[in-house]
């Protein structure tokens, strides 16, 4: 992977920066903050955070999205003749010249402090000249305008370079909506919205899932089968990177709960297991742009983002594509583990291919950081819980302490030895994790059962109302789309599979053999075993100086022909201040 500024810097379109407060719709339908109620003068309840492209005539942001005749709002005073970018393919590309690569991919991530930090970015198969992005406020417009940094990678697979463009948007206001614009020279620019976190303790929603795949077909199945209505053979297309239809559906059910931002914990794509890793990508990102160009896609790696070839240890797509806050690992594990506050809440991504002894990525890369990344946890942990600002620790990662499926991943020993002493020292509230492929929850865990495979101590069995400061919640919600679910894997009663350990290669897997032991699971609250695909939704309530503060947990299962939503778990969490 490269990093290179690209040479054309673009300078400042109106010489400020906009930080006027812009509107803020509210309600679970409103693509703002979630619960928040809205403020005076702003589009009210159940209106999309869209709606801000049409809020201000000054941004023209209404022209903008539906043809060529929006174009000046995009226009900088600054720039000679009055250059513009059109929104039409006609108006980029004439007899006498091709079109630049289209902007594909689009999305946010937050930065940091997401109440003042985020990160625009999109991809390009090929070189571009002057990739920007200009942004404002809904009420100012496009009045500000940054260049981007440009990232590469080679895929070892295809020899395909892609190359990814991203903007950091710094000295953001909290709490408020911007409208951006993103692109580059000969290609028509694609728009997005941006509401930046609260600074401080305040209500809001975020999602989760993990194991997702694509809802698109990859590759041909077999020999062409004769059509009798066409009179030839035709080939016949499959999915080929373990997604389905519902990969399609879940992104559209985020989009119905509106979060604030929302968090992928691993295996994406599965790119690694696809004929052609790049098309599988661009499908992902074709599918989920339309939800992360409005709020930030935050992902924590899983084994499958570990592609044979690409980068010293296998993640090098998964790193180029997004850019995360950085936690000062070395270069070559870059985005893998980072951390980001929103409101009153710490949330941290875990890299867990880098202590789990499960061999299940392209390559078997445990203790490729040789302890560093869990120097820094330990002191992400410690920092989190000495400010007296944040009261939720929320941890998100990929493989899972807990399972009760059968025949499938089964849960890994490491993370009991590795991960949880510590978010038994330092409180953590919330393990959000995938690996498995259904949605299960555990009760409040400290400590263990003093068994062989480490097994977690239930401190309490209520599943409604959960105190975390007692114990960690630990969530499964690995129904992100992929078409081999476990949900119909459950063990009769409470049994999990632990993997201790592995052993020699598999010559028929090519992995090295997992040793299971199975143990008792008196730490499972919930499973569903009846729905295969699903996510979760989780309402932050800060409460009052003083008392405590909440956060409602919902988990929606897609259900019926055009998967509706439907709630089958629900659960509210609760700890006092940390200013109490």
């Amino acid at each position: 992977m490269t990093d290179r500024e690209d040479s054309h810097s673009t300078g400042q379109g109106d010489g400020h920066s906009p930080d006027a407060e812009g509107a803020h719709p509210g309600g679970p339908d409103s693509g703002g903050s979630g619960p928040a109620a809205a403020a005076p003068g702003s589009p009210g309840p159940g209106v999309s955070r869209r709606w801000l492209f049409g809020v201000s005539a000054g941004a023209a942001v209404a022209g903008l999205a539906v043809g060529a005749g929006g174009t000046a709002a995009l226009r900088s005073d600054t720039t000679a003749a009055g250059q513009v970018w059109p929104r039409s393919a006609e108006l980029a590309v004439g007899a006498d010249r091709a079109g630049a690569p289209v902007v594909a991919g689009l999305h946010l991530q937050f930065g940091a402090d997401a109440a003042r930090e985020a990160v625009v970015s999109w991809h390009t198969a090929g070189s571009v000249s002057k990739p920007v992005v200009r942004y404002g406020t809904a009420a100012q417009g496009f009045g500000t305008t940054v260049a981007a940094e440009t990232r590469t990678y080679r895929d070892a697979k295809s020899g395909i370079e892609i190359q990814a463009h991203h903007v950091r948007l710094t000295g953001l206001s909290p709490d408020t909506d911007y409208v951006y614009a993103a692109g580059h020279d000969g290609a028509a620019p694609e728009l997005g919205t941006l509401r930046t976190a609260p600074a401080g303790r305040a209500a809001f929603r975020f999602t989760s899932f993990g194991d997702q795949g694509t809802p698109t077909l990859g590759k041909t199945d077999g020999a062409p089968v004769f059509s009798p209505s066409l009179g030839y053979a035709v080939p016949t297309y499959v999915n080929d990177n373990l997604g389905s239809p519902f990969a399609g559906d879940v992104t559209a059910g985020i989009e119905r709960v509106a979060p604030l931002f929302n968090l992928v914990n691993g295996d994406l794509c599965y790119a690694n297991l696809s004929t052609d890793r790049i098309r599988t990508w661009n499908d992902w990102w074709a599918n989920n742009s339309r939800s992360a160009r409005y709020r930030p896609w935050m992902p924590a790696p899983g084994n499958h983002e570990n592609e044979l070839g690409n980068g010293p240890i296998g993640y090098q797509a998964l790193q180029t594509y997004f850019t995360v806050p950085d936690s000062g690992s070395e270069d070559f594990a870059r985005g893998l583990w980072y951390s980001f506050t929103v409101g009153g809440m710490r949330v941290i991504a875990v890299a867990n291919d880098d202590i789990c002894y499960q061999d299940a990525g392209s390559s078997y890369v445990r203790g490729y950081s040789g302890g560093a990344q869990k120097r820094w946890l330990e002191a992400e942990l410690a920092k989190a819980r000495a400010d007296r600002g944040i009261d939720w620790v929320v941890v998100f990662m990929h493989q899972t302490a807990i399972s009760s499926a059968d025949k499938f991943n089964g849960a890994d020993l490491a993370i009991r030895q590795e991960w949880l002493p510590l978010f038994d020292r330092y409180q953590v509230d919330l393990v959000l994790a995938g690996h498995e492929h259904h949605y299960e929850r555990s009760h409040p865990l400290r400590g263990d059962l003093g068994t062989d495979t480490l097994t977690p101590k239930p401190v309490d069995t209520r599943t409604d109302l959960i105190d975390t400061s007692k114990g960690t919640v630990h969530l499964v919600i690995g129904g992100g789309g992929t078409s081999l679910p476990s949900n119909a894997l459950f063990f009769p009663g409470n049994h999990c599979r632990v993997v201790t350990a592995v052993g020699d290669v598999n010559p028929a897997t090519g992995k090295k053999a997992p040793v299971y032991v199975l143990e008792d699971a008196p730490w499972s609250a919930f499973k569903d075993a009846e729905h295969p695909y699903g996510f979760c939704a989780f309402d932050v309530d800060p409460g009052h100086p003083g008392g405590n503060t909440t956060i409602k947990a919902t988990y929606y299962a897609l259900t019926g022909p055009t998967s509706d939503l439907t709630v089958v778990d629900t659960f509210t969490l609760t700890r006092p201040r940390s200013d109490r």
